[in-house]
């Protein structure tokens, strides 16, 4: 019996299923999908089996040591999801199949020396005996930190045989365990026993008593100790005596058990709704895979259609996985959804620790959970008969993952759907124009909800020319009408939303005697002011420095703070109206485990009037009494060098507008901005998405940008300028060589950001329409630098269809 093992080892050459033999004892354990470890070189590394074969043309092989899990963690369908990962990511196949696992299950390699014998220690170099007496082992790591000589002595043993590296493979993730108490005698037994113990014992005989009373079956050692009030001895002694037994049982961690969910029943739909929800139910019922695209403006009900068809398909006794962008629309969705199916959901984000994660992935896992409702990563969750797929906010660019495997959930979504024949929904009240057009050619099912499910028509929307108002003398960050409108919720005790989307103080210090600009040393980027704590900091690769009192260039003390950040408005809101209650929602405030969901509950319970944040919370937040919402300023994002920016800006003003004025009260929503006249601006304003499509649309067409286009960005970075540009000089004339007269090679050029981690980095975009050799060059490519790669640490990274090109 032969498996083929892909090793961890994430590197070109090793890119590849490995051969080994099966020992007799393993047989039974070793099936595709399990984790195994195996001896690879001098090392012992962890690995997948994709596959068992009969034999091999191989001379010699190596059997494999041991298994890490007792059951497969891929299922065939993640196997071979994997494989088509790699292939289109160009990632290397280990990372595609351990992007699947949750952190807690990825292993921890620790190495040490040891002796190979106690006797071999008389042969040992003596200034390297005493190392070795205690225990007969060193820590790898300890040893790098101790001097050279040291170190050599080491590795001449090691080379003499007195001394070898032993590895010791550790999984991150434990099971948490809790004591449980038993009976280990019959009921009439343990009642006589207790009659006996009456006098001599009370205390005994009360929890013996109290055993009886629970059926003796698994109660938690604390619960014994605190419902009867006795001690750990009293415990012990019955235990000794062989009357009771102590255990360990397995308990889950769960995120939500102090949390009451109220049951909700399914709402009845309206005419629109019952209209877009029939397709997706005959696609259910038919097991046909189809992409719908559920295009409704803000509060038109996406979220009940999602439910009851997610109700449909647990009625099939199939499973579903249902996507929401990053963790802040979690609470809210959390709510609805284990409000609606119970205990039958599984929760996966960034919020949770890795305990909480890896215990909600194994109820998957195990069957025990059929919904599950997750950020990105929960695409993968492990569920063997998917019934349906949904992703909300399909527009948003944190369904793209930024490092490798670089992957687009929508993509895995599709991929898996048709795999399980079952449709995909992607919901968004502003989807990307790559979707719309899709749905527009037919290649998705388009279904629209174009009205709020209580009538109530979209809050009106005010643009404000803030070169008006400092022409005026308002030199605030507040329009006169922003400030009115502040006031007047106050006092009629609503509430407002208020969307900066830059964190921080100020966004740049700067001398105004020389033009000195605090830069990141490590990376080509102003550093931010963040008050609190008086430090500069850098958002790129998190370096900082205290705030200086005189300029570091010219001595003058003349340091000004330019731009604005949530910081500095919190501030500014607190001298202009003392008497509000501000909650500030950002990075720097929701950092700590919890703070999210607690911040968003004070705001629910009315315990504030003003919540003012970064982009994190312009989307799936409902609240009734919201019916200000105010965007300080709309052009943070708009002149940035991308071509999403125009659409970016449009997706947020839009989605944030949509917050107010959701139920019985009227919302307004206010717009500061420097560019009144742009077009993102204006139509965001009127909430009217066909507009900004087919005017965006024209601009992409011209620029030859998708979706006209297809994306390919290649960046090359190193600590060393002219390495980068040598080598991205090179990759660039190679793929003219290469690729047909129809692609479009631009660059090399420095990225927009051309320094970041103390690394310069160069980028090449290739436009395509059909380019089937591409993927083979790009392959071509990382193969000719590999040798670069791991031996001067110049690096090249591929993302196929970027979703940003800073």
């Amino acid at each position: 019996m032969i498996a083929e093992v892909i090793v961890d080892v994430p590197a070109m050459g090793t890119d590849r299923a490995f051969d080994y033999a099966v020992p007799d004892h393993l047989k039974e354990l070793i099936k595709d999908g399990i984790r195994v470890i195996v001896p690879f070189g001098p090392r012992k590394l962890t690995g997948f089996v994709v596959a068992i074969k009969e034999s091999t043309d191989l001379k010699r092989i190596k059997p494999i040591i041991d298994v890490v899990d007792l059951a497969p963690v891929l299922n065939d369908e993640l196997l071979q999801l994997g494989k088509w990962l790699a292939d289109s990511t160009l990632c290397f196949l280990h990372s595609a199949y351990q992007s699947m696992l949750p952190a807690a299950m990825k292993m921890s390699y620790k190495r040490n020396i040891q002796l190979i014998s106690e006797s071999k220690i008389v042969e040992l170099d003596t200034q390297i005996q005493h190392l070795f007496q205690e225990s007969g082992h060193i820590d790898w790591d300890k040893l790098q930190e101790m001097d050279k000589p040291v170190v050599r002595s080491v590795q001449a043993a090691v080379d003499e045989g007195l001394l070898e590296v032993e590895y010791n493979i550790q999984s991150k993730g434990k099971k948490k365990k809790h004591k449980v108490i038993q009976t280990k005698v019959a009921q009439e037994e343990l009642v006589k026993v207790r009659d006996d113990l009456e006098k001599r014992a009370p205390k005994q005989a009360g929890v013996l008593n109290y055993l009886s009373e629970q059926d003796g079956d698994g109660i938690t050692l604390r619960q014994v100790m605190e419902d009867t009030g006795s001690a750990r001895s009293t415990i012990k002694s019955l235990i000794s005596k062989g009357w009771i037994e102590e255990l360990e049982q397995e308990v889950y961690r769960d995120p939500y058990e102090n949390r009451h969910f109220e049951q909700t029943i399914p709402l009845e739909l309206t005419d629109e709704q019952q209209e877009s929800i029939e397709p997706i139910l005959t696609a259910i019922e038919q097991i046909v895979h189809k992409t719908f695209l559920l295009h409704g403006v803000t509060g038109s009900g996406k979220t009940e259609i999602y439910l009851q068809t997610i109700e449909t398909v647990l009625r099939q006794e199939k499973e579903a996985i249902m996507l929401v962008p990053e963790i802040s629309l979690t609470p809210q969705m959390v709510q609805r959804f284990k409000g609606r199916f119970g205990s039958k959901v599984a929760v996966l984000h960034s919020g949770l620790s890795k305990g909480e994660k890896y215990d909600e992935w194994r109820k998957i896992h195990r069957n025990e959970a059929k919904v599950v409702v997750g950020a990105r990563s929960a695409i993968f969750a492990p569920f063997k008969k998917i019934g349906i797929i949904i992703i909300d906010e399909e527009h948003e660019s944190s369904y793209k993952q930024e490092e490798n495997p670089r992957y687009h959930a929508r993509d895995v979504a599709i991929y898996r759907g048709n795999y399980h024949r079952c449709p995909v929904i992607l919901g968004s009240a502003t989807p990307t124009l790559e979707t719309y057009a899709r749905a527009q050619k037919g290649v998705y099912k388009l279904c629209s909800l174009q009205k709020r499910v209580n009538k109530k028509t979209l809050p009106p929307t005010s643009l404000i020319d803030m070169r008006e108002e400092l022409r005026a003398g308002n030199r605030s960050l507040f329009s006169e009408a922003l400030f009115e409108g502040l006031k007047s919720r106050l006092e009629r005790k609503e509430q407002s939303v208020l969307l900066l989307n830059r964190r921080g103080y100020s966004t740049f210090i700067n001398c105004r005697d020389c033009g000195y600009v605090a830069q990141c040393p490590h990376c080509d980027i102003s550093l931010t002011y963040h008050k609190r704590y008086r430090l500069l900091k850098c958002h790129y690769c998190g370096y900082e420095e205290n705030l200086p009192t005189a300029c570091p260039e010219c001595s003058s003390e003349h340091i000004r703070f330019f731009g604005t950040g949530t910081q500095k408005v919190e501030e500014e809101l607190n001298k202009l109206i003392p008497e509000a209650t501000i909650i500030r929602m950002d990075v720097d405030t929701t950092s700590r485990k919890g703070m999210h969901e607690k911040l968003l509950n004070t705001f629910a319970e009315k315990k504030a009037d003003i919540l003012l944040g970064t982009q994190m919370i312009a989307k799936g937040l409902d609240f009734p009494d919201v019916t200000l919402v105010g965007v300080l300023a709309a052009d943070t994002m708009l002149h940035l060098p991308d071509f999403r920016a125009s659409e970016r800006t449009f997706q947020l003003l839009t989605q944030v507008g949509g917050r107010a004025g959701r139920h019985e009260l009227d919302g307004e929503v206010i717009i500061q901005t420097y560019s009144p006249e742009h077009y993102s601006i204006q139509l965001a304003q009127s909430h009217e998405y066909l507009p900004f499509y087919n005017r965006e649309m024209k601009i992409r067409k011209l620029h030859q940008y998708p979706p006209f286009y297809y994306l390919a960005l290649i960046t090359v970075s190193h600590v060393e300028l002219m390495r980068v540009v040598d080598a991205c000089e090179k990759v660039a004339s190679q793929l003219s060589n290469a690729l047909t007269d129809q692609a479009i090679i631009l660059g090399p050029v420095a990225s927009p950001i051309p320094r970041v981690k103390d690394r310069y980095r160069y980028h090449c975009m290739i436009k395509y329409k059909n380019e089937p050799n591409l993927k083979r060059v790009l392959h071509e490519i990382l193969d000719h630098y590999k040798k670069e790669i791991q031996k001067n640490g110049l690096m090249i990274n591929v993302d196929m269809h970027p979703q940003t090109i800073m």
